[in-house]
């Protein structure tokens, strides 16, 4: 029998802030616009050493002229997707597409021209946005008779197709602000990571987005931060641009992973959404400088005393850790983490030095935020509790409480484009089933397990999680990658290792993991070892391909 949570019960902690009820993406940049005015909303290099800033003003300004200009070409109602690398440009064209009455495609940049050119066949899109870099991919599109583009536009032109849509506002046209989208509108279309042929374009309207961004905005206490998640993930939408408008607050656009330890430093975040490989790095980073600098085991004491005092409700962690939040622009209060496991020992060591990590738990098809973890109620190697947004059970469930993850509510998509099969396959009546398998605790919290589609199903009947040994056998000091996968109704683990900390590595995963086993039930446990000489191959978003040993035996 399934059990249904919902954040709002008489036992939760949760601070509700007043935030209003935006019903279109429309509303919220408006808004922010409004309260912001002259403040700075944006900053960005332009070239490696001019720093610019743009107000909510100009923010406003520019979307304006941009989304005019665009109903002048005759594109209300069509189809225009955004092709580029992070910057302030994608951000505008954005917020122009999502404040008209169009519907916009943001592409991954890092997918192949192939793959680009079949989301234009697929989508049906009308016309696009680009970057330089990006001019060969359009030609290629432009080549391919299957791809209908009326319109290319350069982001290399952005100033003078602002220019021409404020020309034409003079001139009388209103169209753009006259006809405002409304919540029901398909606002976008995005497709999920993956091989253009098994990816899908997941249609979510404007009350959707805005439904999980006020959700999040009621419980997420956002000023300064610095950004550089893909700007094409919703993760990136609901934890920095849509935020920025809501609460008038300033974020710096990071141009590369690279540049992030001196951007901390120089713009001082109060805040910055990531994906476990950036907590890891960070924490790494801290207790590395520490020993080079002498100061390890001063830490550590003041580990002891902060944890000892917290036991009393004494919190003394950004008095006593002064130095090390320093490190990190001296600003920083949470990282926001989503997007894949988190090891716990990276979330209780960050958060014990007074940096909390508010894990969250979302899919593309819930716009995206389905749980989180806040300031407020945490729990470690959990998902946190559900968005006000949504409900959420566990159908299902086992004798230990998992079952796959259902949701509904106002955030859950329109479907899947011009695929009702698809549609109909991930719905049971108003409740959309994730794929994802998990639990709740007795307070709600949810614990993410693993994907269906991965389950290792054995002849005795018992399934097993991959990603659950996978995480437990990435704590080998060693191991930098591993892979979990049933073949013959025999579970297989497959290791990429480093070496330069382990010489005889290859040797000695085995008997670790022989070690490993004795943990387990009889049916969890590890029957064959591999091992691999170089990375596994990787999605856009890093993670492993688990369909790369079909692709190898195919």
């Amino acid at each position: 029998m399934a059990k249904l949570f919902k954040m709002m019960d008489k036992k939760s902690k949760y601070i509700y802030k007043e935030v209003p009820d935006f019903k279109t993406v429309r509303e919220m940049i408006e808004y922010g616009h409004i309260k912001g005015g002259d403040n700075k909303q944006y900053v960005y290099l332009e070239t490696r050493t001019k720093e610019r800033v743009k107000s909510f003003n100009e923010v406003w300004y520019d979307t304006v002229g941009l989304g005019q200009y665009l109903y002048k070409n005759g594109l209300e109602g069509k189809k225009v997707a955004i092709l580029s690398e992070n910057s302030y440009y994608w951000i505008a064209c954005f917020y122009a597409l999502m404040t008209g009455r169009y519907v916009t495609i943001p592409l991954d940049a890092k997918l192949t021209d192939a793959d680009l050119v079949n989301i234009m066949v697929k989508s049906k899109c009308d016309a696009i946005f680009y970057s330089d870099d990006f001019a060969g991919t359009i030609e290629k599109m432009k080549a391919d008779e299957n791809v209908k583009i009326t319109h290319y536009l350069k982001i290399s032109d952005f100033y003078s197709l602002i220019e021409e849509g404020h020309e034409d506002l003079k001139n009388g046209n209103t169209s753009y602000l006259a006809n405002p989208p409304k919540p029901e509108d398909l606002a976008t279309i995005v497709f999920t990571s993956g091989t253009t042929g098994k990816s899908k374009g997941v249609m979510l309207s404007h009350k959707n987005i805005t439904a999980s961004a006020v959700a999040s905005a009621k419980v997420i206490q956002g000023t300064n931060a610095i950004g550089f998640l893909p700007m094409n993930h919703l993760f990136a939408w609901a934890s920095a641009l849509f935020l920025s408008n809501v609460f008038q607050a300033w974020g710096y656009i990071c141009r590369s992973l690279k540049d992030i330890p001196n951007d901390m430093k120089k713009y001082s975040p109060q805040n910055m959404a990531g994906v476990p490989m950036l907590v890891e790095t960070i924490y790494k980073t801290i207790w590395r400088t520490a020993e080079q600098k002498g100061s390890a085991d001063k830490l550590r004491k003041g580990l002891k005393i902060s944890n000892f005092l917290m036991k009393f409700g004494i919190d003394v962690r950004r008095k006593l850790f002064k130095e090390v939040i320093a490190g990190v622009g001296g600003s920083l209060e949470y990282i926001v983490c989503g997007g894949a496991y988190l090891d716990p020992k990276y979330e209780k060591g960050m958060t014990d030095l007074g940096i909390d990590i508010l894990c969250a738990y979302g899919t593309t098809e819930c716009s995206p935020g389905v749980t989180i973890n806040t300031q407020y109620e945490h729990r470690s190697g959990s998902c946190g509790k559900p968005m006000l947004c949504c409900e959420v059970k566990i159908n299902n469930p086992d004798e230990d409480g998992v079952g796959e993850i259902f949701v509904r509510g106002d955030n859950v998509m329109m479907g899947y484009f011009e695929d009702e099969e698809a549609t109909a396959s991930v719905f049971d009546g108003d409740w959309f089933m994730t794929g994802d398998y998990g639990y709740m605790d007795k307070d709600g919290f949810l614990y993410f397990v693993g994907r269906k589609k991965n389950l290792i199903v054995l002849s005795n009947g018992k399934n097993v999680a991959p990603e659950e040994l996978e995480d437990q056998l990435m704590k080998i000091e060693y191991v930098k990658e591993v892979l979990v996968y049933g073949e013959n109704d025999v579970i297989n683990a497959e290791f990429f290792l480093d070496e330069t900390l382990c010489e005889n590595a290859k040797e000695q995963i085995k008997k670790d993991v022989d070690e490993f086993n004795r943990a387990l039930p009889l049916y969890k446990r590890i029957r064959k070892v591999h091992t691999r000489d170089t990375e596994f191959p990787k999605t856009t978003t890093l993670k492993i391909k688990r369909e790369y040993k079909d692709e190898v035996k195919a």
